[in-house]
């Protein structure tokens, strides 16, 4: 008999839940504005969880939050434009944010600047895999914090440089969307996108989910740009990930 294809996990409910419950956090100066891409960009979300989720995956890679060029654009973590566009093949309607920065104007797909992150990991993907059902047969890519911050000057505030009194509950609304999305696609291991990434996961699962870690695409890393891909690779192979 034809092995059954495998289940679409049911991580839209999740999804939903997690940004209910972290739009009612607040937050203080530095933080003038936050953006929540689960709620404005949400069919984009939403294709991307229904056509790329799978259960049984071999592992789950998990960013930290949405880059302002990135995910805050299309609702994809990750998620350059040109990469959500013409390889994973969503380009769905992007509404806005309530409140904007003037700098930071979510455009969705009109978006003309790109997320170097995305470029680097969606890019890999699509050199070693060639076809996003290639790829997501074996993974998928989600993120821990689902918001964006930014500061009166427009500039990006990540969720480990909020003060305590902020950071808990919204550690704690994101860690239990974790758990949830972990027993839906259940992955053989976690790998975090970066430390605070591969940080959290432990701290959620402890020695419960192999957790392991691979460097971040950032432009901010004077690793990542002498060449992410390469030491990446060198990461998963160490974690005994075979690589097409």
């Amino acid at each position: 008999m034809p092995s059954k294809p495998p289940k679409t996990p049911p991580l839209v409910p999740i999804v939903r839940r997690l940004a209910r419950r972290v739009d009612r956090l607040s937050f203080a100066p530095p933080v003038e504005f936050v953006y929540d891409p689960l709620v404005y960009a949400r069919r984009s979300v939403e294709a991307y969880l229904e056509r790329y989720a799978r259960e049984g995956v071999e592992a789950l890679f998990l960013g930290m939050n949405p880059g302002p060029f990135g995910m805050a654009q299309t609702g994809v973590p990750f998620g350059e434009v040109a990469a959500v566009r013409d390889w994973l093949g969503i380009e769905e309607r992007i509404g806005r944010p309530k409140v904007e920065h003037p700098k930071r104007p979510i455009l969705g797909f009109a978006c003309p600047r790109s997320e170097v992150s995305g470029q680097r990991v969606w890019g890999w993907a699509r050199e070693r895999f060639g076809t996003p059902a290639r790829f997501f047969r074996r993974f998928f890519v989600w993120n821990y914090c689902p918001l964006v911050f930014m500061e009166e000057s427009g500039r990006n505030r990540t969720p480990d440089k909020l003060p305590a009194a902020e950071r808990e509950p919204l550690y704690e609304a994101c860690d239990e969307a974790l758990r949830d999305v972990v027993a839906a696609v259940r992955p053989e291991r976690l790998i975090g996108v970066g430390a605070f990434a591969q940080k959290r996961a432990r701290e959620v699962f402890g020695d419960d989910l192999d957790v392991g870690v691979v460097l971040h695409p950032s432009p901010a890393s004077p690793l990542a740009n002498q060449g992410w891909a390469p030491r990446a690779e060198e990461q998963l192979r160490e974690m005994g990930i075979r690589l097409p």
